[in-house]
């Protein structure tokens, strides 16, 4: 071949490599035939056109539209650039078949709403290219997209942006993947889904399938099998499934969804078997990670109706509640150090009533700060009326507590929550107790006791201020250590000084026993003794919650004597806000019943009591 022919050859294939523009009309109505037989899909364009022949037929048209066959004139996808190969040999027997296609910078339009079928006839079409032998294209993509469709959730339009898709099923592979990316919610999300055996699925058999999704807050990763099924259950799955998130309301919030209680949780891991049936997931085994956390157990989550619900039973372990207990003190304390600490946040149970919630959790061991219990067995319950959370046994020191928690919100105004609470102990070990608080063991004794409250506002400063109950302690058999009684009577209520004094004083009593009335957050002591063998001491003021002030006063008296004369024993003011109390000797005249009305304070306003009361206080 000479030089010249050589150069013309070379001419020729770099002009078949190169795109030359060719007239938009022609160029679509060639493309609009294959598609409408094959998609059922009209194909209009209204920008350049450009085609190159080598190293395989392509085509490429701008401002394309896409509408339906069916005469529906409302557009499957618009305003973006559609660039298509074509099948060569298919080409050279005279038929246009699409071996790759992908979509660039436009906008697809899913159903928007109930009865929107435009889709319907394009994918009864498509379908047909998937049953076995059937030419269907290797290679489909979308770059630089916006997708908006009707989400099933709450039939509202949703809009994802920067949409970029890739769907891979080679023609030698049963299986296709699929991998992509996109902005939703203003937060973007990688995923991939490979394996999947596309032609089964649509001959209504089964495929195996490996999923993965990334998003900033968490990931997900799970793999199984799965079909499709009639519209009552469109899809069935099983398999195991890996999910993390270190924000569980960051990553609800991405969903555009929520469930109960998420306000309270942060990082959450939940790894097990699954099933999807009827729009409900059932997880017969799993393993949950809550902080340092590690739950086992069985639950289910479904979403046919308005709410999400979930039940799970749980049991771990070692369980360390004081995340949990530190969020709920959250919403009571204030972040302004100037401002009371009540604070004004509001109390209304919307953050958390974001679903159903039937949650029964036990284990061997809980821990929440320095307090540990043991065979712990607890419940929490969240439906539209409120919330419910019960602690059926737990043991600490040595003895059995219960309680009660209710939140309703108030029908009238749902900001306003009411409040109920109530519990019971026997057998606690005081002593033990105020160790574990970090305080001087200054009581032994089982003590037993019981309370119930209740209340209602919109802040925590509101619902202390309209609390009302009632609450109970009595111990048998204990004794106050670092005071002797019998020794203050003696020395007319004067505590004898040194701390050898305070380290061997010790008062054994017979019975010792609270009553507190609480009305509007007032707490009225009725009724509060100490009885010895030697003497009685009663306890008698108000506790003033909203403002965390103690005003009562303390009364010790010798038992009777034979004669049945009794004498008169010391008395004291007790009162200052809880971080501050002081004690102060006061003057009871002869035949006074004890009250504030009574009580003299002295003129030199030295207290004769250390200001630590707790260790003194009868």
């Amino acid at each position: 071949m000479s030089l010249f022919g050589l150069g013309a050859l070379a001419a020729g294939l770099a002009g078949g490599c190169l795109p030359w523009t060719v007239p938009t009309q022609r160029a679509a109505a060639f493309v609009d035939r294959s598609v409408a037989r094959a998609y059922g899909v009209i194909l209009t364009a209204s920008g350049p056109a450009e085609v190159a022949l080598l190293p395989l037929p392509r085509l490429s048209l701008g401002g394309v539209r896409l509408t339906a066959t069916t005469g529906d004139d409302r557009p499957l996808a618009e305003g973006g650039t559609l660039k298509v190969q074509l099948n060569l040999f298919a080409l050279l027997l005279g038929r246009t078949e699409v071996n790759t296609a992908s979509f660039e910078g436009g906008t697809i339009h899913l159903p928007t709403r109930d009865g929107d079928d435009r889709w319907t006839e394009p994918m009864a079409r498509a379908a047909r290219l998937l049953v076995p032998g059937a030419a269907h294209p290797r290679r489909l993509a979308l770059s630089r997209g916006t997708v908006t469709g009707l989400d099933p959730r709450d039939g509202r339009v949703q809009t994802a942006r920067d949409v970029d898709l890739t769907v891979s099923w080679p023609g030698w592979s049963a299986a296709a993947d699929i991998a992509g990316a996109f902005v939703w919610n203003a937060v973007p999300t990688r995923f991939t889904l490979s394996g999947v055996r596309i032609a089964d699925l649509a001959g209504g058999g089964s495929s195996p399938f490996t999923a993965t999704a990334d998003w900033p807050a968490g990931s997900l990763s799970a793999e199984g099998e799965g079909s499709f099924g009639p519209s009552s259950d469109p899809l069935a799955l099983t398999g195991s499934v890996d999910l993390r998130t270190r924000s569980l309301p960051e990553t609800l919030a991405w969903m555009g969804s929520d469930v109960a209680l998420s306000p309270m949780i942060e990082s959450i891991a939940v790894a097990g078997r699954f099933e999807v049936r009827n729009r409900t997931v059932l997880l017969p085994s799993i393993r949950v990670h809550l902080g340092e956390d590690r739950l086992e157990g069985a639950g289910s989550i479904s979403l046919s109706g308005k709410r999400p619900a979930i039940q799970a039973t749980l049991a771990a372990d070692s369980l360390n509640l004081a995340p949990l207990l530190a969020e709920t003190l959250r919403r009571f304390d204030d972040d302004d150090t100037d401002a009371p600490h009540w604070s004004g946040r509001s109390l209304a149970l919307r953050p958390l009533m974001g679903g159903d919630l039937d949650l029964r959790v036990s284990a061997g061991l809980g821990r929440m700060g320095p307090l540990v219990v043991e065979d712990l067995a607890a419940s929490v319950l969240v439906h539209p009326g409120g919330v419910e959370a019960a602690l059926s046994r737990a043991t600490l020191r040595g003895g059995l507590v219960k309680g009660r928690l209710g939140l309703v919100p108030v029908a009238a105004d749902p900001e306003k929550t009411e409040i109920r609470l109530q519990g019971a102990f026997d057998g606690l070990d005081l002593g033990s107790l105020l160790v574990d608080l970090g305080r001087d063991r200054w009581v032994f004794g089982a003590a037993r006791g019981q309370f119930a409250f209740e209340g209602v506002g919109a802040t925590a400063d509101t619902l202390m201020r309209h609390l009302d109950g009632r609450a109970t302690l009595a111990i048998n058999g204990g004794a106050l250590v670092g005071i002797d009684l019998s020794d203050v009577l003696h020395r007319n209520g004067a505590v004898a000084a040194g701390a050898l004094a305070r380290r061997n004083g010790r008062t054994a009593f017979e019975q010792a026993g609270l009553t507190l009335r609480l009305v509007d957050g007032i707490g009225e002591i009725v009724d509060a003794t100490l009885r010895t063998p030697a003497l009685t001491g009663a306890l008698s003021g108000t506790l003033v919650l909203p403002e965390r002030r103690i005003e009562t006063w303390a009364h010790l008296m010798p038992r009777a004597a034979g004669d049945g004369s009794v004498r008169l024993g010391p008395s004291y003011a007790i009162a200052g806000p809880w971080s501050a109390i002081t004690v102060r000797k006061v003057f009871l005249d002869a035949g006074d019943a004890l009250g504030p009305a009574s009580l003299r304070m002295p003129a030199a306003g030295k207290a004769t009591l250390p200001a630590a009361v707790g260790a003194y206080a009868p």
